[in-house]
């Protein structure tokens, strides 16, 4: 177990007894079997208050996390595509309100003609929301699963309500990427040259990597319920039958990451899309990126467990590819003390990180042993509940 604390919590404005319930409740998940293991760390004002690793990177295999351990980020990594998308945008090759078929014009069929950039961002473009039904070779594939959807009609209007794309709606993210300044490159190699290299993160990569292979933890559940929206089978097999396939590129998910890389990337989104004189976006395009873009609409993805649960729904509160804290009560991701600016993201039962522009916070979490999405909401929740409770100046 590594528990580090690199800089003074009083001098941070941190309440040490009160952090150290952050470590309890993470320790406690991972005894019970609730989780493997975990690493997540905190920082403020750019330094860190909580570093911890504890628990397993496979419990089969009696293998212990380490502080390089290596994680599928599931949905974590959509970002990681945005960025580039928003960086794009900043430099004038792509725009918000243009058709997605002024780049891709094959895309421009059975009703998609006027979904744009900013629907794609904002899950709001009406395509395809669940994983397909498609072979492994495809989903895999930016190309192929691009040319799928292209064939696809829409499952609503664009604008019409919030129908979070799982997969397709990233892959023809990055085609429009490839497209505009791809310059025969792979999508992995231009996320490697203009967002990875630049930024120092040096253990991530969208797909298998073979140095970092050995480092990898392998997914597997740790939570079955009858109500999963994504059963621990199929997602163990969407990591490692297609995600982490020979030459794979799912830039919906199919990245993986340190705890230290993912950390450097959330502390470039907190200083306002630079870090260490490397800027990847400005304040401005953060300030635009992180407004609530989807109004009171709901995620319609969260619809089959709310009867389960008991839950009445939220709004989504969805930027550009940003979730956000925003007003009210909902069950998570975020806590319900984090300011209403919180942005970041989450990936499916197991990670996420966030930034809350009013108290200069930056949390990132990687965890193994998947859990059931609606409790992995609440976890996640509960764990930024207790960072801010410790909070006091």
């Amino acid at each position: 177990m590594i528990v580090m604390s690199t800089a003074s919590e009083a001098k941070l404005g941190f309440d040490p007894a009160r952090l150290a319930r952050v470590e309890e409740a993470l320790r406690q998940d991972v005894e019970t079997g609730f989780i493997h293991g975990a690493a997540m760390r905190v920082s403020r004002r750019g330094e860190t208050i909580l570093d911890f690793v504890d628990g397993y990177a496979d419990k089969t295999a009696d293998k212990p996390l380490q502080k390089d351990s290596v994680f599928v980020t599931m949905s974590t990594g959509k970002p990681f595509t945005v960025v580039l998308v928003l960086s794009l945008v900043e430099r004038g090759l792509l725009r918000l309100h243009s058709p997605v078929a002024d780049i891709i014009p094959e895309f421009g069929k059975f009703g998609k003609e006027s979904v744009n950039l900013f629907h794609l961002l904002t899950h709001t473009s009406g395509i395809l929301g669940s994983v397909p039904s498609a072979d492994p070779a495809v989903l895999s594939s930016i190309e192929r699963l691009t040319d799928y959807a292209c064939n696809l009609p829409l499952d609503c209007l664009p604008g019409e309500r919030v129908n979070y794309s799982m997969v397709v709606a990233h892959s023809v993210l990055a085609t429009m990427c490839l497209r505009v300044a791809g310059r025969g490159r792979s999508f992995a190699q231009m996320l490697e040259q203009d967002l990875f290299h630049p930024l120092g993160m040096r253990d991530t990569s969208l797909g298998p990597r073979e140095d970092l292979m050995s480092r990898l933890c392998p997914v597997r559940a740790s939570q079955e319920v009858p109500y999963n929206l994504l059963p621990g089978d199929a997602v163990e097999f969407l990591a490692h039958g297609i995600m982490l396939a020979p030459g794979a590129e799912l830039p919906a998910g199919g990245y993986i990451t340190t705890i230290d890389d993912l950390h450097r990337f959330a502390e470039m989104l907190r200083r306002g899309g630079e870090l260490n004189g490397t800027r990847i976006l400005s304040p401005a395009m953060l300030r635009l990126s992180t407004r609530n873009y989807t109004g009171s609409f709901r995620n319609a993805v969260w619809d089959p467990i709310l009867s389960v649960r008991g839950w009445q729904p939220w709004p989504a509160y969805i930027g550009l590819g940003f979730r956000l804290r925003g007003e009210g009560l909902s069950p998570g991701p975020f806590g319900m003390m984090n300011s209403a600016e919180t942005f970041g993201h989450f990936g499916a039962g197991s990670s996420g990180f966030w930034i809350d522009p009013a108290s200069d916070l930056s949390f990132s979490l990687l965890t193994t042993g998947l859990i059931e999405e609606s409790h992995n909401l609440e976890r996640t929740a509960k764990l930024a509940d207790l960072v801010m409770s410790a909070l006091i100046g």
